[in-house]
This record gives structure tokens, C-alpha cells and sequence, in this order.
């Protein structure tokens, strides 16, 4: 992606994030906070979706994300560089062409005050451990009559669906079907 349209996209994810209330823009940027510290397994975007929009705030998928991947990456880079609170003020003062309102600056300051330790520490750890993790998984047990090649195939079979949550933070789903000595394995 060329720099100036990179740089427009940052600055549309800035807006976006502009238009949020002090108290809207904390509670997300306190869900995000709380997964960077290793308390939940994820960031539950459509809870932060739901809450945006009880608020009055409308924001199509695509924008909703690009803001919580932004809100990531700067409270991840915050805390790979061990950043205090007026430093990372400045440093979202300094890397973007918007102007952020004063209030919003406060809300990073004080959460990051507040969490930016905790965040660096367990920064550390996952570094050691960089591994996903599975969040859920469901499965059944069916059986397959026929197919394409053969007419009474009378084989049963097992479906797996895993929910697994990225190193990078994000939710993805597999699904994958085993034979039954495939699956005893």
C-alpha cells in the first residue's frame, strides 16, 4: 500500500476514533487493555459493536476493526517499547496529521498509566510462549451413506469445529471431518 494512502487510512481510523465519547473510547480501549494483559482470550468485537451502537455511534464493520486493530497495535508497540503515559501521548500526537481531542489524549494517558506495566509484562511472557489457544470446540458424530464413488459407503465420521484465538489476537474458526480411526488416533 503507497504511503499516502496508508496515511489516509490511519487518519480515517483516527476520526473514527475521535468521534467516540471519553467513556465510549475507554471502555474499548479498556477491553483491549484487558486481553493485552492476558485476562480474556480475546477482544469480543461485536460486544464493542453492540455497545457502540446503544451509544449511538454507527460504524460499518470494516471501520469497527481497522479502530480495534489500531487500538491494539498501539497499546502492543506501547508496550514492546515500555512506554510511560506522556510518551505515548506524544507518540499519537506525532504520528498522526489529526488533531486528537484533548479528552481522548486523557484517555490514553490514564489507562495506560493505569495498565501499561501489566501489558509490558505480559508482553514478555507471550513472547515465550507464542502459541494459539483454543477458546472452544465442538463436534459430532455422523455417518456417511453414500458418495460420488460409492453408492453404500455406510461410514461413520467426526466433524470438529475449533474456535481458536491467534497470538495476533484475532478469533478464527476450523472445522475439519476424521474418520473414526482418523479420530483415535
Amino acid at each position: 500500500m503507497p504511503a499516502a494512502e496508508e496515511s489516509r487510512g490511519v487518519n480515517k481510523v483516527v476520526d473514527n476514533i475521535c468521534r467516540l465519547s471519553p467513556d465510549l473510547l475507554a471502555e474499548a480501549c479498556q477491553h483491549i487493555l484487558t486481553y493485552l494483559q492476558g485476562q480474556t482470550r480475546g477482544v469480543d468485537s461485536a460486544e464493542i459493536s453492540d455497545r457502540f451502537q446503544r451509544a449511538g455511534v454507527r460504524l460499518d464493520h470494516e471501520a469497527l476493526q481497522n479502530m480495534i486493530r489500531f487500538l491494539l497495535l498501539t497499546f502492543r508497540s506501547a508496550g514492546k517499547n515500555n512506554l510511560s503515559g506522556d510518551d505515548l501521548v506524544s507518540r499519537l500526537e506525532e504520528g498522526s496529521s489529526n488533531t486528537w481531542p484533548k479528552a481522548s489524549l486523557q484517555v490514553f494517558h490514564r489507562l495506560w498509566s493505569e495498565h501499561g506495566a501489566l501489558v509490558h509484562a505480559q508482553q514478555e511472557v507471550q513472547a515465550m510462549l507464542s502459541i494459539s489457544q483454543l477458546v472452544d470446540m465442538q463436534w459430532k458424530l455422523g455417518m456417511a451413506v453414500s458418495s460420488d464413488t460409492c453408492r453404500s459407503l455406510n461410514s461413520p465420521y467426526v466433524s470438529l469445529l475449533l474456535k481458536i484465538v491467534e497470538p495476533s489476537g484475532q478469533i478464527c474458526q476450523r472445522s475439519f471431518e476424521m474418520t473414526i480411526p482418523q479420530f483415535q488416533v
